[in-house]
């Protein structure tokens, strides 16, 4: 017998497939219009709710094509609460441009990073505020379909693939699988180390069963050394470090996982993504750190929380001195040559047109 509160959430998600099915037919039928742009867009994106690793695949990608032209990062900046179209600085707050666009400026001081909830209207304001723009990377915008990205590369966390996964909100899919026809690259992110050959076979029969017929690439993640979040003084772990984990992000395993094979003494709080921390949250870390024994332990969070985290100003000293993050980059598993070969001929082919 099927439960009613599975039966309401089955519905719902047949409705939502039919809204978002309507919508990219009218694209497709050209009815609603997309925009193309006299310079590269590449746009990285998913069609999962969170959780994929977008942001430091974006870090990665606007470093790699900085070192060869001017790199423009355009984000919504979801949560935030000013409006319209802003440069983003490593001065600036959450408030004015969210965490992840805000964490982006910090690691890209060699690109330009920018919000706009309007995709079209914020690629023209960086044409016009920059017109030396080599390339525009589109942080989240697989679904912004008024943008006609000249190459789209599409996320899938190995853990929760995409071909596995149903529709909103019965799932976590924000439109049906068909849409990987759109993407002309396919990342499998968040691969566990010691992944065989043939489990990567394995994924990429199955993205290739879905219709896919685009390139497929696997990237891991790395970790690095802990930074203070006030100071970026870098510190080790050892096997008798006690750690409170405290995360905020769609997807915390990989990083709790990570920590539990350094040591084996973790405490994990954790919070939606995105989340903004009260003190009420910080009352709450600060009893937790302190029942933890012993003298060498840590606060460790991750970089997108270390952002939010530092805006808060009344931390106790104590609390203040142990708050690290762990810095966080994505390396592929191989291929490597042939997936920047694809971006940079893609970017230097405008270039030559021009």
């Amino acid at each position: 017998m099927i439960r009613p509160a599975k039966l309401l959430l089955w519905s719902a998600s047949q409705l939502y497939g039919l809204a978002v099915a309507a919508r990219n037919g009218l694209y497709d039928l050209g009815i609603l219009r997309c925009h193309s742009f006299a310079l590269p867009v590449i746009c990285v994106g998913n069609i999962t709710a969170g959780g994929t690793g977008k942001t430091p695949h974006v870090i990665y990608l606007a470093e790699k094509l900085a070192a060869h032209t001017r790199v423009a990062v355009l984000s919504r900046g979801y949560l935030r609460k000013s409006r319209g179209f802003r440069h983003v600085t490593s001065e600036s707050t959450t408030t004015e441009a969210g965490d992840e666009p805000l964490l982006m400026a910090h690691c890209l001081p060699q690109a330009a990073v920018y919000v706009d909830r309007n995709r079209v209207n914020g690629i023209r304001e960086i044409m016009r505020a920059e017109p030396r723009t080599g390339a525009v990377i589109l942080d989240d915008g697989f679904q912004h379909r008024a943008v006609k990205a000249g190459m789209n590369i599409l996320l899938t966390d190995w853990q929760r693939l995409m071909t596995r996964d149903r529709l909103l909100p019965l799932g976590m899919l924000r439109e049906q699988k068909g849409a990987v026809k759109r993407a002309g690259i396919i990342i499998v992110t968040k691969v566990p180390p010691g992944t065989s050959p043939v489990q990567t076979a394995g994924v990429t029969g199955e993205l290739r069963a879905a219709g896919f017929a685009g390139a497929i690439y696997f990237t891991t993640l790395i970790y690095g050394r802990l930074k203070h979040i006030f100071n970026e003084t870098e510190r080790e772990i050892t096997p008798s470090t006690s750690i409170l984990l405290v995360t905020g992000i769609a997807s915390p395993q990989p990083m709790a996982d990570y920590l539990g094979t350094i040591t084996g003494n973790i405490t994990r709080i954790s919070f939606p993504d995105h989340h903004k921390y009260t003190i009420g949250d910080l009352e709450r870390i600060t009893r937790a750190y302190d029942a933890m024994g012993g003298n060498d332990k840590l606060i460790v969070t991750t970089a997108k929380d270390a952002v939010r985290l530092k805006e808060i100003t009344n931390i106790a000293i104590r609390v203040r001195e142990a708050l690290f993050y762990l810095p966080v980059s994505v390396q592929f598993i191989e291929n490597e040559d042939d997936f920047l070969s694809k971006v940079y001929s893609y970017a230097g082919k405008y270039h030559q047109d021009r």
